[in-house]
């Protein structure tokens, strides 16, 4: 998989588990402590995360960094 493809999905699987919690992106953004704009671009798939990142995301929707990019098909 592209770079780029990988970022996107993972973008997308982020989404679709933030918003099955119901979540808007600024509540969300602001409860895992992170800039909404920064957030916004991790969705969009504009920016490439670090393993950190992405596991401060998952930590905040309940799941396995892991889960999401098998959710992405990486």
């Amino acid at each position: 998989m592209e770079h780029a493809t990988l970022t996107a999905e993972l973008g997308g699987a982020i989404r679709r588990r933030r918003e099955s919690l119901g979540y808007s992106q600024d509540r969300f953004a602001d409860a895992i402590q992170m800039h909404r704009a920064y957030y916004g671009s991790i969705e969009r798939g504009a920016r490439n995360v670090t393993v950190s990142t992405l596991a401060r995301v998952a930590e905040g929707l309940g799941v396995k960094p892991s889960d999401l990019l098998r959710d992405a098909g990486a």
